[in-house]
């Protein structure tokens, strides 16, 4: 996965990384967490889906059909203070263009996220998992792959539903490897902690009641597969909101009703 050489094809594949990473206009988050709330709430080997707004975004949530677009691992505190005297980094992320880095929280504080929660994770596996992740900073993935690149310049392809999530894998290399969350799942890969398994039957014994038995056999998908997506989806995973974490009441709200009366009058008129 590493570079080797500086070659025309790797300078125009660093262009093109650019050039979708830039963000798109109108971005607005619903109910973005800052930075300190993020920290409180999280735990070392959960995951942070982002809701990006990168023109490469958009590709990944119409292909996917997801609000998520991008995953990020938190590793805690195990990550040295930076001399500089700058925001700890706690998060490890995979980019297009940077490869795996460190990042801090506050870099996702005006986007809209969800946590992801290995559930029943023994600490012995969940130090496994962390350090994976840290040994694979500097990491950089082969931008060479031009077409690979290409078709995410076309974030909403004339392509049936069935069929979107299989052209992430159709003729996909380093680049795509670097947009999903492959890492992440090879991290949990590890320890063989499942994600989304796929459930195959296969013939059993013979019994009285029937010529064959079905048993479900669980295969756990290639971690190059996974998407931001699965994570939410994965039944192994626990959602947590920061919200519900800290005594939420919803009897302890203020509401405007002069402003609910007002809106209901307004569309009342209308």
């Amino acid at each position: 996965m590493t570079e080797t050489s500086d070659t025309l094809l790797d300078r125009l594949g660093r262009w093109l990384a650019g050039r979708l990473q830039e963000e798109s206009s109108g971005y607005e988050p619903y109910t973005p967490s800052d930075a300190e709330t993020l920290r409180r709430t999280l735990e070392p080997g959960d995951i942070l889906l982002i809701e990006g707004n990168q023109k490469i975004s958009a590709a990944i949530k119409y292909l996917t059909q997801s609000t998520w677009s991008h995953a990020a691992f938190y590793v805690g505190d195990a990550l040295a203070e930076p001399e500089d005297g700058s925001e700890r980094r706690r998060l490890i992320e995979v980019t297009l263009g940077e490869g795996c880095i460190a990042v801090p929280l506050s870099r996702y504080r005006t986007y809209n996220t969800r946590i992801c929660r290995a559930s029943g994770l023994s600490p012995e596996d969940r130090d496994k998992v962390v350090a994976f992740m840290i040994g694979k900073l500097g990491l950089k993935y082969d931008l060479k792959n031009i077409f690979d690149m290409l078709r995410y310049f076309f974030p909403t392809p004339p392509v049936p539903v069935r069929w979107r999530r299989r052209m992430l894998a159709f003729g996909s290399g380093d680049p795509t490897r670097a947009i999903c969350s492959s890492l992440i799942a090879e991290a949990y890969g590890q320890i063989r902690y499942p994600i989304l398994p796929e459930i195959t039957q296969a013939p059993g014994r013979a019994s009285a009641q029937s010529t064959y038995m079905r048993k479900e056999i669980l295969h756990i998908r290639h971690h190059s597969l996974y998407t931001p997506r699965d994570f939410d989806l994965s039944p192994y995973f626990r959602i947590v909101k920061p919200t519900l974490e800290y005594g939420f009441d919803y009897r302890q709200m203020i509401w405007d009703d002069k402003a609910t009366a007002a809106a209901t009058e307004t569309k009342a008129a209308e």
